[in-house]
């Protein structure tokens, strides 16, 4: 057996959300969790997503009057990948996340609630999608970090795992390798797996997911899939490699991201002659292949003052108005010259979205609270980009790392984006707010289950 420098009940790997919320659950449990991260400063793809997550039937919900429940949540999920996603873990999601959100919130202070202004749309059911109010996910980061510091949990900065040690089909520790090269061993009775996706390795992109080799990344370099590759060498089975989260409106060239809900209100997605040229509210990762597509992988989403105006309590957009990267035109006409489209093709692009409302459009669009805009007029130039993905560890249900033929691993766990997401195989599967969603829940699924194991063990 590898010489261990010492040994933890519990070690997750990844201080992003996954790993924070994990060291919070285990901790609750009596454990006394190790969390150990990779980079000096924890962020992840949680630091760079709006912080915002699903989850049903919640208290927030229903302050709101907004009857939701797992049940309703778990067919959302069903529909949305069309029955290809594992329905063990989307009932596990399904049935955790409200709970997870009511804990968070009365345990351990995080002032979450129903996000309002983001409707039931591309998939969700009822309104679902919550975060802390004109706060991003970076933020939440930082809240979450405050908590485990709070409880006495410690977090290994500048600790890369470089290797799962296994011996008799059990987990003994993991091999860190420090920025020096100096490599740690670190003993643990239970391993959480709450790291990234692959995302930010080409080499793995163009293997699982050949479509977005050369699209753009928007997601934390850390992203490489390490966990997984790591996992799958200690007998793991990995699924749905090529399910991910890809999205049409990254701004070119700021790099921001437009929040799904200047759509939902209105906008409208057209290309460089002026004309839309997609359904804006049918698939919010599924906008990424259709932009993409356009003259010069590029388009602009066209909006007005009073969609803005809806929105500006996102901090993406709050930064989009601070860098006015918006063309702002008082006419249609004035905006396609400034924006470089045909004025005769914009005018009818929004005449004929106009003339839809209270029914559906060509592009099978349904306009209902949503509207046309009107002047004056915004536009923004986007593109498409990987976020992140949703393929990983096989798990069950306790999050337990599953082999192959089904049994699982002893002692090994997996969350956040080192495990099988509940977004199908490929992207058409994801629900807005998802990621985040499964790594919280998952976290504290995986938390608790890793906790209560060394308990058992021990007692």
């Amino acid at each position: 057996m590898t010489d261990f420098e010492f040994v933890v009940p519990v070690l997750i790997v990844g201080a992003g959300a996954c790993g924070a919320v994990a060291a919070l659950a285990a901790r609750d449990e009596g454990a006394t969790p190790l969390v150990i991260e990779r980079d000096a400063v924890p962020s992840g793809s949680t630091g760079m997503s709006q912080g915002l997550f699903c989850a049903a039937g919640t208290a927030s919900q229903k302050a709101h009057g907004i009857d939701d429940d797992a049940d309703t949540f778990f067919a959302d999920i069903m529909a949305k990948t069309r029955g290809q996603t594992d329905p063990t873990i989307a009932r596990a999601i399904a049935e955790g996340s409200g709970p997870c959100l009511d804990w968070l919130v009365e345990r351990h202070g995080l002032p979450w609630t129903l996000d309002t202004g983001f409707r039931a749309s591309y998939g969700n059911s009822r309104q679902r999608v919550h975060g802390w109010h004109g706060r991003g996910g970076a933020d939440m980061i930082q809240l979450l970090h405050r908590r485990m510091a709070e409880q006495e949990i410690d977090v290994l900065l500048e600790a890369r795992l470089a290797e799962i040690v296994a011996e008799d089909e059990r987990v003994r520790g993991v091999v860190v390798e420090r920025p020096d090269g100096a490599l740690e061993r670190i003993g643990c009775e239970a391993l959480v797996l709450a790291c990234g996706g692959f995302a930010g390795n080409r080499e793995m992109v163009a293997e699982h997911m050949p479509e977005m080799a050369n699209a753009r990344y928007n997601g934390h370099e850390g992203n490489r899939g390490d966990g997984i590759r790591l996992g799958a060498a200690i007998g793991a089975a990995v699924a749905d490699m090529g399910s991910y989260q890809g999205y049409g409106m990254l701004t070119d060239p700021q790099g921001v991201t437009v929040p799904p809900g200047v759509l939902v209100e209105g906008g409208v997605l057209v290309n460089a002659e002026g004309r839309r040229f997609v359904c804006e509210t049918d698939d919010v990762a599924g906008l990424v292949h259709p932009v993409l597509a356009q003259p010069g992988g590029t388009a602009w989403v066209v909006y007005d003052a009073a969609i803005e105006a809806k929105c500006d309590y996102i901090p993406e957009i709050r930064q989009l108005i601070e860098l006015n990267a918006a063309r702002t035109a008082d006419s249609l006409d004035e905006l396609a010259a400034k924006i470089a489209v045909d004025a005769v093709n914009l005018r009818a692009t929004v005449a004929e979205a106009a003339a839809a409302q209270g029914r559906t459009d060509a592009f099978g669009r349904t306009w209902q609270e949503d509207r046309a805009p009107v002047p004056p007029f915004r536009a923004l130039k986007v593109t498409g980009a990987i976020y992140h993905t949703q393929g990983g560890l096989q798990i069950d249900g306790n999050a337990r790392v599953l082999r192959p033929d089904g049994t699982p691993l002893p002692n090994l766990f997996a969350g956040g984006g080192a495990a099988r997401g509940v977004s199908g195989p490929s992207y058409w599967g994801y629900l807005p707010a998802m990621g985040l969603c499964a790594a919280v829940t998952l976290g504290r699924i995986a938390g608790r289950a890793a906790a209560r194991l060394v308990a058992e063990r021990t007692a």
